[in-house]
């Protein structure tokens, strides 16, 4: 399945393409293993790399997002787009743009929406996955608890990626880089190559059991 190119520019989302394609590639590797999860699937730009792949591999992406907008989209801040802003609601809402994006994708029978905050989605979790993408808030206290909520769902061998992340302070805010070198550092995950801002760890596989005498 390719990636309809004409209807990624049309879905707003902060993304670039490059790294699209990166997830792209890495979940239809991960998708044979089981399903994927994404954190934050904004207006669904992300959605569609991944779940393009998940559908080739007749997969499922679980999308989580409360839809009312990461602390930068709100009204006054850099990121707020009118666009996505319900005024008889007086908040933002970027679910209509979402669920419209899946059906132009025909996505609609791979990607199950979780309209909900990842913290709640996380409390009952029992799915193993095979790709979890954080992009959600990015105050330290969002992205933190992204990463120590859904961590520890990602099976041996699978991927953990983490979008935004920026090593110099005057380039980007800290808190995806804090999480990622977290993750580095619990022993669970090793790096491979980043992809502009896509920082892309796979879990180590597990210890070999002893043999019996």
């Amino acid at each position: 399945m390719s990636i309809d190119s004409s209807l990624i520019k049309r879905i707003k989302g902060f993304l670039d393409e490059e790294e699209g394609r990166r997830l792209y590639e890495i979940a239809l590797t991960a998708s044979i293993k089981g399903p994927c999860l994404e954190i934050g699937g904004y207006c669904g730009k992300s959605t569609v790399y991944i779940g393009a792949a998940c559908k080739e591999n007749r997969q499922i992406l679980f999308s989580v997002d409360h839809h009312r907008g990461s602390e930068e989209h709100q009204p006054g801040q850099e990121y707020f787009d009118a666009r996505v802003f319900d005024p008889k609601a007086n908040r933002v809402d970027t679910f209509p743009a979402f669920r419209k994006t899946l059906e132009l994708a025909q996505l609609e029978d791979t990607v199950i929406p979780i309209v909900c905050s990842s913290e709640l989605a996380a409390r009952c979790w029992t799915t193993p996955l095979s790709l979890i993408f954080i992009d959600g808030g990015h105050s330290y206290k969002a992205a933190y608890t992204d990463y120590s909520a859904w961590a520890g769902h990602v099976m041996p061998e699978g991927y953990l990626l983490i979008h935004d992340i920026f090593e110099d302070p005057a380039k980007g805010g800290q808190a995806p880089y804090r999480i990622y070198k977290l993750a580095l550092d619990s022993g669970l995950f090793r790096p491979h190559p980043k992809t502009k801002t896509l920082g892309v760890l796979q879990r180590n596989p597990c210890p070999a059991s002893p043999s019996n005498p």
